[in-house]
């Protein structure tokens, strides 16, 4: 699924922004004793995806005698992130506004903590992973709930036939759905020599080195698993250490095994790799195999959702998570929290997970195991190390542990692809490491 992001003049010019832009939807039931509520929620790209939350919504309000209103905000055009601009800048709009990855954090001043319903729903649904707990938290406040509908992992995606052929890797095997991985040896320096060799066969991997957030993200999960962090989570400089050198060595002979154009890709262009069946392997979540389903299914009865390859400090996979925030200035705080703990309920987030077809992931340690991961398919089982449900890897977002302000200004102008495409087209590796602390200075003093 592609996932715009705002440079930090898109985003201050975006809080010019009136609550106009707002998108207005007709899901709206009479008016009853307990108030009104209005939520902006995401507008799932999977057909039918949205009237899952419809439903939960209108089936709490019908119970509680809310009157309530859904506007369902596209991602398209980054409108979701201007609509949080324009309303933390007009103090003025929805009551909740579901906010990806950083954008909590970025509003944190103006959120309603959540911390009374949050350890409910953990005692109900487990506890979660720390990426959750990272984007999530502020000084011990929990900003929002974390939302199953639109958090994802970009794991790989690869060609059963392909990467059997080429790489001699049998992923099912590797993988086998209903069982835990035997993946000791699904390392990056195998990953490494299977993508020489599905170069070599005509197959590359279709692993992007733009600045849009899949090529960030897989970067940023190769760089964790070499210890490799720009700033650590104190906000000290981390920069010059031999784990980035060994993590720009090793992107270095990557980015030549990769697509001749990898540099000019964005988060289309990986899924449009997998789906003319040109590649091997893809870093993504499920939504390029959905719609090779629909438009290549001879490609799509051949893919694979697995693991992250490991590297000498761990198996890391990219885990982008969704939040139900409040706003401080909502005008009923209540009937908010209540339909949060609503949709938290296990029931509720199994129908939405269903129905985005095994898309959208819960953050909760309980609820990995959902039959819907079983049974998707061709092939079936595709999908059932999706959602990590053996804690074989760990799930984190690129650049953290630094703190999420300055960590938010790295993800957002793609230094560590910058880095990496610098080294690779021949700057000496003390020169990129330089310009790379400087940037990071910057974004310190930002």
């Amino acid at each position: 699924m592609t996932r715009k992001k705002l440079s930090r003049r898109q985003f201050v010019a975006a809080t010019a922004l009136s609550s106009a832009a707002l998108i207005t939807a007709p899901y709206v039931r009479g008016a009853y004793a307990a108030g009104k509520l209005s939520m902006g929620f995401w507008d799932h790209w999977v057909p039918g995806a949205n009237k899952a939350s419809t439903d939960l919504v209108n089936e709490w309000a019908a119970k509680e005698k809310v009157e309530v209103q859904i506007d369902y905000i596209t991602s398209q055009g980054n409108k979701n992130l201007l609509t949080i601009a324009a309303e933390a800048q007009a103090k003025s709009g929805h009551d909740i506004l579901a906010m990806p990855t950083w954008w909590a954090h970025a509003n944190s001043e103006q959120l309603e903590s959540v911390n009374d319903i949050m350890g409910p729903i953990i005692a109900e649904n487990g506890e979660v992973n720390g990426t959750v707990k990272y984007l999530g938290q502020a000084d011990g406040k929990w900003l929002g709930v974390p939302a199953c509908v639109g958090s994802q992992i970009k794991g790989p995606c690869s060609r059963i036939d392909l990467m059997k052929k080429h790489a001699g890797i049998d992923v099912q095997e590797m993988y086998p759905a209903g069982a835990p991985p035997k993946a000791d040896n699904w390392t990056l320096d195998t990953f490494l020599k299977a993508a020489e060799a599905c170069h070599k066969a005509g197959v590359p991997f279709g692993i992007g080195l733009g600045e849009t957030t899949d090529s960030v993200d897989t970067c940023g999960a190769i760089f964790q698993s070499f210890g490799a962090q720009l700033v650590d989570a104190k906000g000290n400089l981390s920069v010059k250490t031999d784990a980035v050198r060994q993590a720009l060595d090793y992107y270095k002979r990557l980015i030549g095994f990769l697509p001749p154009d990898a540099a000019a890709w964005d988060d289309a262009s990986n899924n449009k790799w997998l789906v003319s069946g040109r590649g091997a392997l893809i870093m993504n979540p499920p939504s390029a195999w959905a719609v090779a389903k629909r438009d290549a299914p001879q490609v799509a009865e051949q893919c694979w959702t697995h693991g992250f390859p490991a590297g000498p400090k761990g198996r890391f996979a990219p885990f982008l998570p969704y939040f139900w925030n409040i706003w401080s200035f909502s005008k009923n705080k209540e009937a908010a929290k209540s339909l949060l703990v609503h949709l938290s309920k296990p029931a509720s987030i199994e129908k939405m997970v269903v129905a985005s077809g095994g898309y959208d992931l819960p953050a909760f340690e309980k609820l990995t195991t959902l039959k819907v991961w079983q049974e998707e398919g061709p092939p079936k089982g595709t999908l059932y190390h999706y959602p990590n449900p053996y804690n074989h890897q760990i799930l984190s977002i690129a650049t953290s542990p630094a703190p999420p302000k300055v960590a938010q200004q790295i993800y957002a102008q793609a230094t560590l692809t910058k880095m990496c495409l610098r080294y690779h087209q021949g700057e000496s590796m003390e020169k990129t490491l330089a310009w790379a602390e400087g940037e990071c200075e910057g974004f310190m003093r930002t």
